[in-house]
């Protein structure tokens, strides 16, 4: 975003609602990949490790009915299927049974590896699990820690003869059978291995595929985007209608989709918006028409007027004072009236693109009788000059920049208080001649500053002024500026006020005149 500092930028990164439509459905997409990945993939992992505890729980059942049915090798382990496992009896009064192995004593509480090899319990260990081991948890295996790591153990009550002090005597015994729990662990972890493997390869597809196909899918909105934006960039208010040329194209206006609705809907609101161009066009012509025939037909009239009011104060018979002073007022009424109506011609003539003179001419001279004749019109200001050491001159219609720097001057000393410093200076740029007139007066008004060039802009205190203001000064101004390819800006604060005025050294070529106004009724 141009202005926007990078820190701003960032932010706006980092919140959803800043995205553009793209990067909101890809992030949609993936986040949507991700919470079924994870759903699925922890679905599957509880699964698998929930179907080997029940057939490690199977196996412990069955062992459990065989040991309280009183089978043959009842005190043997479970089947295994190769992994390690738990084996312990034990008596009433919580201690290890011994059986005679080879002739001699063995524990029957031992822990067994896949390699044959066998590893006793102490006494302490075997009362640890069977104080954690309860009656109740018979009905079903229940994971308990031995030797350091953790099995599935199921319990079982038999009668056996157990040799005491006393001799042989019956008891019940209790008998541990225990499947170790790390092959299951190894296995789940290996599948959730495989599962965040196959995730991520999955998600940087889903990334690159949702990004292309995306991007693809939003190709047309950005086509149409672009109509916009180079409609945007049309100089609407420069005169006729731009927006002909620019229409969506036919593939992305098909109504039966979301981006062809928008497109045939820019489509109807542009051709809207030329008609309404052609139709304001064709108006501003008529009104320009119309200004320029009434002001060519008034200066007749108002020289009629100016005319018999000095030959009616030249009249040999006595006039009454009274009546001198009304053909007085009538003949500088007159006189300002000419000059509006000079001025509305010249708008109109310049608007109609009638060319203007291609002269030399040299701009110090200029500035230098035009400042000598506004000191004389203006004795209360105070007046200087700062000219180049070598003669500025440019190619134009030296009358029409007379008429510039009269109406800048004029307006700088209609505006200002006496005593102000009005100083025109000059000076040769590249490419062209730069013209300044500045005032210590106290500065045009903020809102004026914006449209002070536009036409019949006046400030309040020009409407107070006994003479009235026409407000065509400064536009007749830009209008003469911009006829010779200039560019023309003021700057103003109270204390100093700035009118800069640019122009190329050469005109750019003369433009075509714009078409007439079509026949039409005549405005009131």
């Amino acid at each position: 975003m141009t202005g926007t500092s990078p820190s701003a930028r960032r932010a706006r990164a980092l919140r959803p609602s800043g995205w553009n439509l793209r990067t909101k459905l890809v992030a949609s997409i993936v986040l949507l990949y991700l919470a079924v990945t994870l759903v699925t993939g922890a679905a599957t992992v509880l699964g698998s490790r929930t179907s080997q505890l029940s057939q490690m729980d199977e196996q412990l059942r069955s062992a459990a009915l065989a040991l309280e049915g009183g089978d043959a090798g009842k005190s043997g382990p479970p089947p295994g299927l190769g992994l390690s496992q738990v084996t312990c009896t034990v008596a009433q009064d919580g201690t290890i049974v011994q059986r005679v192995v080879d002739g001699s004593l063995a524990s029957t509480c031992y822990v067994s590896g896949t390699d044959g090899s066998r590893n006793d319990l102490t006494q302490r260990q075997v009362e640890t699990l069977m104080r954690t081991l309860s009656p109740q948890q018979s009905a079903g295996p229940v994971t308990r820690a031995v030797d350091g790591s953790d099995y599935r153990v199921v319990t079982a009550q038999r009668s056996g003869l157990v040799r005491t002090r006393e001799g042989t005597e019956e008891q019940t015994l209790t008998e541990v059978r225990g499947l170790p729990l790390a092959p299951v662990q190894e296995s789940v972890d290996r599948l959730v291995r495989t599962v965040a493997l196959v995730g991520l390869f999955g998600l940087l597809f889903i990334v690159l595929a949702s990004w292309l196909l995306v991007r693809r899918n939003l190709a047309p909105l950005r086509r149409v985007a672009g109509t916009a934006r180079r409609v945007s960039h049309l100089p609407l208010a420069e005169g006729a209608a731009q927006t002909s040329s620019e229409r969506v194209a036919p593939a992305d206006t098909d109504p039966g989709t979301e981006v062809g609705q928008v497109g045939v809907a820019l489509n109807e609101l542009l051709d809207h918006v030329d008609r309404s161009l052609t139709a304001r066009h064709r108006s501003e012509l008529q009104v320009r028409q119309f200004v320029a025939d009434a002001s060519h037909e008034l200066r007749t009239p108002l020289a009629s007027i100016r005319g018999y009011a000095e030959l009616s104060r030249k009249e040999p018979e006595p006039v009454p004072e009274g009546v001198v002073h009304a053909l007085g007022r009538i003949e500088a009424e007159a006189d300002r009236m000419t000059e509006l109506v000079e001025d509305l011609l010249l708008l109109a003539r310049l608007d109609a693109g009638r060319p203007l003179a291609q002269d030399p001419v040299d701009l110090t001279m200029v500035v230098m009788e035009t400042v000598s004749d506004a000191r004389a019109a203006g004795p209360d200001h105070r007046w200087a000059l700062e000219l180049p050491d070598e003669p500025a001159e440019v190619v134009g219609d030296e009358a029409r920049l007379r008429q510039v720097l009269i109406n800048v001057l004029a307006n700088a000393r209609t505006h200002t208080p006496p005593g102000t410093l009005v100083t025109t200076a000059i000076r040769p740029v590249p490419g062209g001649v730069e013209l300044r007139v500045s005032d210590t007066g106290p500065g045009v008004p903020p809102q004026l500053q914006a449209r002070v060039f536009e036409r019949f802009t006046r400030g309040d205190a020009a409407r107070q002024r006994a003479g009235g203001s026409s407000g065509l000064g400064l536009s007749i101004v830009h209008a003469v500026v911009s006829a010779h390819g200039g560019r023309v800006g003021l700057t103003s604060r109270p204390g100093e006020t700035t009118v800069t005025i640019a122009l190329p050294a050469t005109p750019p070529p003369l433009a075509p005149p714009p078409p007439a106004a079509p026949p039409g009724p005549a405005p009131a």
